[in-house]
């Protein structure tokens, strides 16, 4: 896949949630949507006024929600929390912890605004740790789809899946990499074009910029494999042990840098005992009010930077 393939189009990942769960709760009445009265901006609006028998509101209480998901889950039910990521993760830890991942229930967390996409909402509300956290979490599957349909895909999976899941979406437009037909497998890395000189693993909302980056270098002879690794938890580690036979990887990632992505590929790559990993991501560093585009700048979330980075590493 080129930069070429990458569609123009740009569509909100939190969109693909609002547009699918209303499609599984319709098929499925034990589908269930708990909000915290962001129902708007994590869109779930459509699915509380077609499903207002599978929808509670229980208002501005993160923890309450997973207490109350947990006991939906216990009844057969699939109760979805909808809420902003860095609430879902950090607000919610200890219930998620101790209610949700403890006795292995079968709990979704679907939350918006992942990363430094909630932009000029500030530090406050960028969540840049929260995979990090719950991935260390017994139990607990964590995925960041690339794009729309990506996305409707894994979040139909998760459904199907028993056990606790961690769903994050974008608040900002991103853009359409698939097309509605591609199939998507939890914990199975997505190959997006193959290489022998350097491998780019991305995820979420910056896969995009692994695959321009790859343009850029295959023009400046540099053969560059992209993988979009939208399961950070369970990691597709064979996916990885293939990137060894390049030996050259390049994370990139709207999370910290620690704990991420990269800390997940550079675990594998230790305890393979071979490689080199270069991570780029956010700098272990907190947000700030600025547009989303100039928040990954000034953590060298660019392409410009991933380029520069891969041909350091191949030596050209």
């Amino acid at each position: 896949m080129t930069t070429a393939q990458v569609q123009q189009k740009k569509i909100a990942t939190r969109d693909a949630f609002g547009h699918e769960i209303v499609e599984l709760g319709l098929k499925n009445k034990n589908i269930y949507v708990v909000d915290v009265d962001i129902g708007k901006s994590c869109k779930t609006t459509e699915f509380s006024k077609r499903l207002p028998n599978q929808h509670i509101n229980v208002g501005i209480a993160e923890q309450n929600a997973a207490g109350i998901a947990a006991g939906l889950s216990t009844t057969g039910k699939i109760p979805f929390v909808s809420t902003y990521a860095v609430f879902g993760s950090l607000r919610m830890a200890e219930q998620i912890r101790q209610e949700i991942c403890y006795p292995n229930l079968n709990v979704k967390i679907a939350c918006s605004h992942g990363g430094v996409t909630p932009a000029n909402d500030g530090g406050s509300h960028q969540a840049i740790e929260d995979m990090g956290v719950l991935r260390t979490m017994p139990n607990m599957t964590v995925i960041m789809g690339a794009d729309y349909y990506s996305c409707r895909k894994l979040i139909a999976q998760a459904a199907e899946l028993y056990g606790p899941v961690y769903l994050r979406f974008t608040r900002d437009a991103v853009p359409v990499i698939y097309d509605e037909n591609e199939e998507f497998e939890i914990g199975k890395a997505k190959k997006l074009r193959d290489g022998k000189d350097l491998a780019i693993i991305a995820n979420g909302d910056t896969v995009h910029l692994g695959l321009k980056a790859a343009d850029e270098l295959e023009k400046q002879g540099i053969s560059v494999k992209v993988l979009d690794m939208h399961t950070l938890k369970p990691l597709d580690r064979d996916a990885v042990v293939e990137c060894l036979d390049i030996g050259k990887i390049i994370t990139v990632e709207d999370h910290n840098i620690l704990n991420g992505l990269g800390s997940a590929v550079s675990e594998v790559v230790a305890e393979e005992g071979r490689g080199i990993v270069r991570r780029i991501g956010i700098q272990d560093r907190f947000g700030e009010s600025a547009p989303y585009e100039k928040l990954l700048e000034l953590n060298g979330i660019t392409v410009e930077n991933i380029v520069e980075t891969g041909k350091a590493l191949v030596g050209k």
